[in-house]
Parts: structure tokens; sequence; C-alpha cells
């Protein structure tokens, strides 16, 4: 099948991690994939799918089209999938005004009506796809990394434990919302540390900051060097649709990980075996603590997360997923 998708951007993380990784694999499996930028003028938007008719399926990456722009797309294009890794539907946990947005949930229930496959990210955000179609039209594959591209963490002996954090300025709000708990564990383990990787840093009275520019360069190399991988979000509605990117990343590092058990993180995170899930701050104190005094238990749970990662959300994983769910398309297409 040759595919053609519309992405926010060729560059952006979703396209990276949901497609663009999948593309070697696709092409030796015989499908092809093109990109292409959503479109932003109007005359585009009116335009919308009279140059895919080439296409065996177009896939639209997280976008809520307006119904006209699906109406179009969905009458030029052979099939449409769509693929979301958030909870679109909704606004996000530091929304001001609330989750619920009706516009946006009722062009997210128009996109799903009118595709064909509906690719989701985890169980939750299916789970919100399948309540106005059938449930078998649904895949959920999550988002996947390549274990190549990271290198495993040597846990080195050190004077110091490095926590580590990666995000972008936006989800760092959610470290913002606990930082008296972890500035608390910088006042019980004075040779911790803690590491982000960002685009934005944070200060702590008691709890050393090692701030760490982010570079799809040097991303890899800094998680390896650190000792422990830390996840929190909030729990609430927009929080359950998020994928764990940067616990899939620590884990392709061989770190352990330790998170609070919301959303995704446990079913990623194998309690006691590759991590540790936390949700009071005493919990957290404890987990860390454990890790933070035990570099051979580290070293251990790191890989076996790293073993998991590779087994169930590796990018070879994701991509066998993908190719049952396009064979299945392309099947349907021919006995139509």
């Amino acid at each position: 099948m040759h595919l053609v998708a519309l992405v926010e951007s060729p560059e952006h993380v979703c396209c990276r991690y949901r497609l663009r990784a999948f593309m070697p694999v696709w092409d030796r499996a015989g499908h092809t994939l093109e990109l292409r930028s959503l479109p932003r003028g109007w005359w585009d938007k009116l335009a919308l799918g009279r140059d895919l008719v080439h296409a065996d399926a177009v896939i639209v990456q997280r976008k809520l089209l307006h119904p006209w722009q699906i109406s179009l797309l969905h009458r030029r294009v052979k099939r449409l999938i769509f693929d979301y890794d958030d909870a679109v539907w909704s606004r996000d946990s530091y929304s001001k005004r609330g989750f619920t947005d009706l516009r946006r949930l009722t062009r997210f229930r128009a996109m799903v009506k009118s595709s064909d496959l509906v690719i989701a990210g985890n169980r939750y955000l299916a789970d919100q796809a399948r309540q106005w179609v059938p449930a078998d039209q649904v895949q959920v594959i999550p988002t996947c990394v390549q274990p190549e591209l990271y290198p495993i963490s040597l846990h080195r002996p050190s004077d110091t434990v490095e926590m580590v954090w990666i995000g972008s300025r936006s989800t760092l709000q959610g470290i913002e919302r606990i930082a008296g708990m972890l500035d608390r564990l910088g006042q019980r383990l004075p040779f911790l540390r803690l590491k982000l990787i960002c685009d934005r840093f944070l200060e702590f009275p008691n709890l050393p900051v090692i701030p760490c520019p982010w570079s799809s360069d040097t991303e890899g190399i800094e998680l390896a060097n650190s000792a422990i991988g830390v996840s929190w979000i909030p729990d609430d509605p927009w929080s359950r649709g998020k994928c764990g990117l940067k616990v899939l990343q620590y884990m392709a590092a061989g770190l352990p990980v330790v998170a609070n058990p919301v959303g995704v993180h446990p079913e990623m995170i194998v309690h006691g075996e590759t991590g540790l899930l936390a949700e009071s701050a005493e919990e957290w104190q404890d987990a860390i603590s454990l890790l933070a005094n035990d570099p051979q238990l580290r070293r251990r749970m790191g890989e076996a997360g790293r073993d998991r990662l590779e087994t169930h959300y590796s990018v070879r994983a994701g991509a066998d997923r993908w190719l049952t769910a396009l064979n299945r398309l392309s099947h349907e297409r021919l006995s139509a």
C-alpha cells in the first residue's frame, strides 16, 4: 500500500515516533509512506484530498479536522486512518478552562466515525473511539522507540546519584506540582541530583539540579549517564491519555523507573521488576531511597526494563502491529 500521512510536521515528536520510525520496516514489507504537513491556508484546506487519489490510504495524525474537511477528505480518498496519542477531545491538565471542550469532542467523534481504521496510543484512548465505531475498527499501537538509539546505562559507581526527567517545558509543570516532595528527597539524600533534560529548568533549595538542554543528538547519552528515570503525571482525564514516551526512553537506556500509578504507567512498569510505582510522598521517598542506595538493584531493574521494551514497545513490535492492521485494511478494500 502507498500511504500518505497528514501531520503537524515531519519533525514533530508524534510523527517521528509514531510514523517515521516505522518507515524502513514498512518499506521492506512493500508499503511506502509519504509525509505531508497539514494544510494551513484556506485554499489548501478547500483542496484537501484532491491530490491524494493515488494513495491507498491517508493517515490523519492527531488533527481534529472540521466536519466539512472530514467530509471532503472522506469523499476524495480511498481509505482514511486516524492516528492519535493524546486525549485530543479534551483540554489538557493545565488548562484554566477545565477539561470539557464540546467543539473538540464533536470533531473527535466525526473524525472517528469517518475513518476506516483508528489507531490509538493506549487502551484508554481506544475505549473513547469505540463508543462510536465497532471495536475491531480501533487498534491499539503504543508509541514505540528504537532501542538501538539508546546506549545502555552502565550504572558506574559514583559519589552522587542522578535522577533524570526528560520532557518539554509544558510537561515540566508536572514536576512543579511535586516540587516540595522532590526537595524533601534532596534533604533526605544529600548525594541525590536531579538532571532535567528540557528547554526550561527549575531550582530547588535542597536538591541540586543538573540542567541539560534537550537535543536529539545527545538525549540518549544523557539518559544513559543517569541512574534513575522518574515520571509523574496528574491523575486526570488528559493524563490518562498520555502514552508514556519518557518512561519508554528510560527503559531503552536501561534505567529503573519510578512513576506514579496513573494512565499507562502501571502497564509499562512491572512493579518490583522494572521499576517502582509510588503514589504518596512517603512511597516516593522510599522508592528513590531504595534505588539510590542499591546500584545492583538499579542494574537488574534497568536490564529487565530494557528487555520488556524490546519485546513490547520497540519499533519492530509497533511496526508489526501496524502491518497487521494495514494488511487487514487492504484485504477489506479488495473484497469490498
